[in-house]
């Protein structure tokens, strides 16, 4: 099997990752919930996961680092700690139903800034237009279609300047491209764990700038005669028992990263996706999305005149080539680039694929066309 879809989780992990969450699930309990070895083995491998977090994103607390389901359950948590019925939010033309869904379902009245696909002057511009008497802006940092790197340090700045909030869909981009939390400025920053990082699925984070609002209530462990959440963080939006494997593997996820070089796998990724685009490049029915400029992360998307999208992801799944076609969860950012109709074939990288790969893959997809 060649797996090209790690923008929607990645498959081959490191053997360092299976361990830790193996070992995990056999020695500890539940954190935070008694004195006993097994319980405070759970509550080590918290504390270790947020450091590690910490370290790898410049970001000055760790406890204000929440573990959460996913990146959706982040980014939830995050508008609705900011956004009420009737705010003004500003959005990208490039934003995951998981930024999307929670705004209209607030009633937030939302406007997007930028629609042209690689084209970040436009979305400068446009976001320095809207952003004057808006409450947040929710702004991915990678879109998940096309790989488009957006310009969230110019963004951040933007929202400085105007005392936006600003929420940062990292999905994309957390454990391949350069995240100083300190630089950006973010009020939060919402992850998956099972993506670039590594880790396994059902585990996210939520960095907390600003203060956040629970969308959970139950145990954290502690304050138990308090009827409410505790007031501080991670326990006010960590309610029920946190999944210790799961903080396991993202740590030695994170390790693996810090361990072979963040700035090597983003070269790496990139890499071959200049490598698949230069060998697609040669035959005009395929219709790739890219830009000459250095302005995208490891995912290439494609289409086909004449053809179905869902048939020839489907004709290269019975040859063991895993991509993903359709819309991706990302109707807005297809709209933006005009594939809303077709939609398009995606295929994005590791940094456990090789040049081999790529050329067995663009290979299959020239005989399919």
């Amino acid at each position: 099997m060649i797996y090209l879809d790690s923008a929607a989780t990645s498959f081959q992990k490191p053997s360092s990752v299976i361990r830790a969450f193996e070992n995990t699930l056999k020695t500890a309990a539940s954190p935070g919930r008694g004195a006993y070895r097994a319980a405070l083995r759970a509550a080590e491998a918290m504390l270790d996961m947020r450091e590690d977090a910490a370290a790898l994103f410049h970001f000055p607390d760790p406890e204000r680092i929440v573990m959460t389901m996913n990146a959706t359950h982040a980014l939830n948590l995050a508008i609705r700690s900011l956004v009420s019925a009737g705010n003004r939010v500003v959005i990208s033309g490039f934003e995951h139903n998981a930024v999307l869904r929670p705004l209209y379902a607030l009633g937030a009245e939302v406007r997007v800034a930028g629609r042209t696909l690689f084209n970040s002057e436009e979305m400068l511009e446009e976001f320095r237009r809207e952003l004057p008497g808006a409450k947040a802006a929710v702004c991915t940092h990678v879109s998940n279609v096309f790989g488009y790197v957006l310009p969230i340090k110019e963004i951040g700045k933007l929202c400085k300047k105007n005392g936006v909030a600003l929420i940062l869909d990292a999905s994309q981009s957390a454990g391949v491209l350069d995240i100083d939390c300190r630089e950006l400025g973010a009020d939060f920053i919402a992850m998956p764990g099972h993506k670039s990082l590594l880790g396994v699925p059902g585990s996210g984070l939520l960095f907390c700038g600003a203060e956040a609002s629970p969308l959970f209530f139950g145990g954290s462990g502690g304050d138990s005669m308090d009827p409410e959440m505790p007031p501080y963080l991670p326990d006010r939006l960590e309610a029920g028992t946190q999944n210790a494997p799961a903080a396991a593997a993202l740590s030695a996820g994170i390790g693996y990263i810090r361990k072979t070089g963040r700035s090597r796998i983003e070269a790496h990724e990139k890499e071959l996706m200049r490598h698949m685009s230069a060998l697609l490049g040669k035959h005009r029915e395929i219709e790739q999305f890219v830009s000459n400029e250095d302005e995208m992360s490891g995912v290439l998307s494609f289409r086909v005149k004449g053809r179905d999208c869902e048939t020839i992801a489907q004709q290269l799944s019975e040859q063991k080539i895993c991509v993903r076609s359709g819309l991706h969860c990302a109707p807005l950012a297809h709209e933006s680039a005009g594939t809303l109709r077709s939609g398009t074939v995606r295929m994005s990288f590791s940094p456990f694929n090789t040049h081999k790969e790529i050329e067995t893959v663009a290979a299959k997809i020239i005989k399919i066309i």
